[in-house]
């Protein structure tokens, strides 16, 4: 796939994938949105990509969000099933998406940090929704995501503000994992990605879906519930099922084979 707005790296297991239109502070218009639908699609059907980096290009951000200006002047807005970045309605991927953000993550930005299972910030980062300000709303996520994630007074003190947030308080808060100095981002996410790698995918990946969905019902009934969840289900049918516990007994590093 020949991409415009994009790149794709993959190291081993790890596919990271850089969003590249640098000079609008890597904000995002539909072309964009529909070509990151395809990416991920491609990495979330790869069999040998484990987890995904998501991260902008440069060093002054992130994601700016919805490409406002493109918007303004004409552009048809609109993305795919999978949301905003192809990420924000993504939510059959099981696979862990890690975000390292270096610099700012605004409106839709930070909506794509937040679809993300961890959130890895430079220093210089700085977190914020600020589309009451320009008579728009968090559409794509972030209404939903920052309460269930911070809670409900400390989001709707960033949401009806629309005030920004420094790496360091978005750590206090509990949606950043971890700051890092100013152009170590990416390298910390990783770090992060392949301590991920070094236990089984099916378990990681079970562990994740198990979480997702348990957290949408209640306690009792996600654990009732949770070994027909498909993950789950092919976990505990995998190669890596066996393997696990017979390297522990054999007292050697397990062969995951992610199947």
């Amino acid at each position: 796939m020949s991409l415009q707005f994009s790149t794709v790296d993959r190291r081993g297991r790890v596919t990271i994938v850089t969003l590249s239109r640098p000079d609008v502070m890597n904000a995002l218009h539909s072309d964009a949105h529909f070509e990151l639908h395809q990416v991920f699609n491609e990495f979330a059907s790869d069999p040998d990509q484990w987890v995904a980096i998501v991260t902008g290009a440069g060093d002054r951000a992130f994601c700016a969000g919805n490409d406002l200006k493109w918007q303004a002047s004409g552009g048809r807005r609109g993305w795919d099933s999978s949301g905003f970045a192809g990420l924000t309605a993504r939510f059959d991927c099981d696979k862990p998406i890690i975000a390292a953000v270096n610099g700012v993550a605004m409106g839709g930005g930070f909506e794509v940090a937040l679809a993300c299972d961890l959130i890895i910030a430079s220093e210089n980062a700085v977190f914020a929704l600020p589309e009451p300000r320009v008579g728009l709303a968090a559409l794509a996520g972030g209404l939903h995501r920052l309460p269930r994630q911070i809670g409900m007074k400390r989001a709707m003190g960033m949401i009806l503000t629309g005030r920004h947030v420094s790496a360091k308080e978005g750590y206090e808060l509990g949606f950043v994992n971890e700051v890092v100095p100013q152009g170590e981002a990416l390298e910390a996410a990783e770090r992060w990605a392949e301590q991920i790698c070094k236990n089984s995918p099916m378990s990681v990946r079970a562990s994740k879906q198990a979480t997702q969905m348990g957290s949408m019902v209640t306690l009792e009934q996600a654990i009732a519930d949770q070994r027909d969840y498909p993950a789950v289900r092919a976990m505990i049918a995998s190669q890596d099922y066996i393997e696990g516990p017979k390297a522990f007994a054999e007292k050697r590093i397990p062969r995951w084979l992610g199947k």
